[in-house]
C-alpha cells in the first residue's frame, strides 16, 4: 500500500514537473516572438528618425519635388504611428509605403549631382542602408521566433498546455501583396 502510494506520488510530480516545462517552453517562445516584435519596431523607428533629415537636405535641391517630399513624410507618420502599437498586418503595410517612399526621394535625388555629391546626403544614405540591413534582420529575427512559437502550439505535448499558457498562434510578418513586387523607379 506504502509502495502504491509513493508510486502514484511519484507520477504526480513527474506530470507536474513535465507541465511545467511545457509550460514555461510555451511561454518563452511567446516572448521571443515579441521581442522580435520589438526589434522591428526599433528598425522602423530608426528609419522613419532618419527622414526627416533627407527630406531637409533634398528639400534644399529640389523644391519643385514637394509631392514627393510630402508622399515620404505622410509615410514616416504613418510607420512611426505603427511602430507605436498596431497589427502585424498595419505594420508591415507602413514600412512598405515607407520603403516605396524612400526608393521615391532616392530617384528624385540621382536628378541632382550636386546632391548625390553631398556629404550629408551620402552619410543619410548611408545610415538609410544600414538601417535597411537591420531591419531586413529583424523581420527575418521575428519570422523565426514566430516558427518556433507556432510549431510548438500546434504539436504534442505543447499544444495541450497552449491554452493554459495563454499562448497561441501568431501572423507572420509579410509584405503586404501590393508591395510584394520590388519598385519601379522611372526618371
Amino acid at each position: 500500500m506504502i509502495l502504491l502510494t509513493l508510486m502514484l506520488l511519484a507520477l504526480i510530480l513527474v506530470a507536474a514537473g513535465a507541465g511545467m516545462i511545457l509550460f514555461n517552453q510555451l511561454r518563452n517562445a511567446d516572448i521571443s516572438a515579441q521581442e522580435a516584435l520589438g526589434g522591428i519596431d526599433v528598425q522602423l523607428t530608426r528609419r522613419a528618425d532618419l527622414v526627416p533629415n533627407l527630406v531637409a537636405t533634398v528639400k534644399g535641391y529640389a523644391s519643385h519635388e514637394q509631392a514627393v517630399l510630402e508622399n515620404v513624410t505622410a509615410a514616416r507618420a504613418q510607420a512611426a504611428q505603427a511602430a507605436q502599437g498596431g497589427t502585424v498586418a498595419a505594420k508591415a503595410a507602413a514600412d512598405a509605403a515607407l520603403g516605396t517612399a524612400l526608393v521615391n526621394v532616392l530617384a528624385v535625388a540621382e536628378n541632382y549631382p550636386d546632391l548625390k555629391a553631398s556629404a550629408n546626403f551620402l552619410d543619410l544614405q548611408a545610415q538609410l542602408t544600414d538601417t535597411e540591413n537591420q531591419l531586413s534582420f529583424a523581420r527575418q529575427y521575428y519570422n523565426d521566433a514566430v516558427a518556433t512559437l507556432n510549431k510548438l502550439v500546434a504539436t504534442l505535448p505543447w499544444m495541450l498546455m497552449a491554452g493554459i499558457a495563454g499562448v497561441a498562434r501568431r501572423e507572420f510578418y509579410q509584405a503586404p501583396v501590393a508591395h510584394q513586387a520590388p519598385p519601379t523607379v522611372s526618371f
